[in-house]
């Protein structure tokens, strides 16, 4: 029979620390959850802050309230940041405290009623066809052939297939089990793994199969006999993001384009133009990988205003003209009143 614990000696064991429980829980979402690295820094990061704030208000992370979260967030607001950003944090910091919960550590969740400021939903950036053509087609006679066979593979994978540029990033020459991603040149075929670990596979159209073909070619120049990444620099190692955003936005300028152009704008421009040609908003949302059609749906906003612009620039009726302004003559004579006779 196993002794009885005493409620006083629970009472003077040492409580784990606030970091500990941070770190906790930074293990699970990481490991159990398998979210994805950048999502993990972030949530590092937001929880940091949290703890900063609860030593500056003298309360330990466990006994935080709903009115500490209002104040912190009120702060956060007067301080410039975003009601997105103030969302995200928010978040973070109410899957902590639900996780908290399970664990038996707190009795009431400080941040369940907490919402963060509502924010204007801007519509996504997205290239015109003409630009987007313009940037897919430009070919940078100048340079390394090596640097312009990556670079134009890079631009068509991005505009032809709406991949992140985690999913480009992650690409591979070849399939295997470690493998995050890859082409089939054969199939005209990409298989990515997309957010929430979850795999998709995207049509790959004709030009870009081809500029796959070339740089995979070119790519023996720099490659390493053990490195399976697709995109490479010269010294033979995968690209990073920061790279990547880098070659992208010197292309568009290199093709004359006046918009700096990140990757997810050629992502926008890909469903954008699909969606125009198509109007098949579900196939659009398999495409792109997105598990609510909500978040497909603000491309139609998009493809409503490509029709608007089409009608303003097509139909005799789209722009009435108005009536030139009567200015009045004040020499005139004054009208006659009453009923003539």
């Amino acid at each position: 029979m196993a002794p009885e614990t005493d409620p006083a000696a629970a009472a003077l064991a040492p409580q784990p620390l606030a970091a500990d429980w941070v770190a906790a829980y930074l293990s699970h979402v990481r490991v159990d959850k398998r979210l994805a690295e950048r999502t993990c820094a972030l949530y590092a990061e937001h929880l940091q802050r949290l703890q900063g704030l609860a030593q500056q208000q003298g309360v330990a992370l466990v006994d935080v309230q709903e009115a500490h979260v209002r104040r912190w967030m009120a702060q956060m607001h007067s301080a410039g940041r975003s009601p997105s950003g103030i969302a995200l944090v928010l978040s973070c910091w109410r899957g902590f405290y639900h996780w908290l919960g399970r664990q038996g550590v707190v009795q009431r969740h400080p941040v369940l009623g907490v919402k963060a400021p509502k924010s204007s939903k801007p519509l996504p950036k997205a290239l015109g066809v003409e630009d987007a053509l313009l940037l897919a087609d430009h070919q940078q006679t100048d340079t390394d052939p090596v640097f312009e066979a990556r670079n134009r593979c890079l631009v068509e994978l991005l505009y032809g297939s709406g991949l992140r540029l985690a999913e480009l990033r992650d690409l591979d020459v070849q399939a295997s089990p470690r493998a995050r991603g890859w082409v089939d040149v054969a199939a005209g075929e990409a298989h990515v793994l997309g957010k929430g670990s979850k795999w998709r596979m995207v049509p790959v159209g004709a030009a870009a199969v081809q500029a796959v073909q070339s740089w995979v070619q070119a790519r023996v120049a720099w490659s390493l006999v053990d490195e399976p990444a697709l995109f490479i620099g010269q010294r033979g190692q995968r690209l990073t993001p920061q790279h990547l955003r880098g070659l992208l936005k010197t292309r568009a300028a290199q093709a004359g384009l006046a918009t700096p152009v990140h990757p997810h704008m050629l992502r926008h421009s890909f469903a954008s133009h699909v969606l125009q040609s198509s109007s098949d908003l579900r196939a659009v949302q398999e495409l792109l990988g997105h598990q609510n059609i909500t978040t497909t749906q603000v491309y139609t906003r998009l493809d409503f205003q490509h029709l608007a612009r089409a009608y303003e620039a097509a139909h005799p009726r789209a722009k009435t003209q108005q009536a030139p302004v009567q200015t009045p003559d004040l020499n005139a004579p004054e009208p006659p009143t009453g009923r003539a006779k």
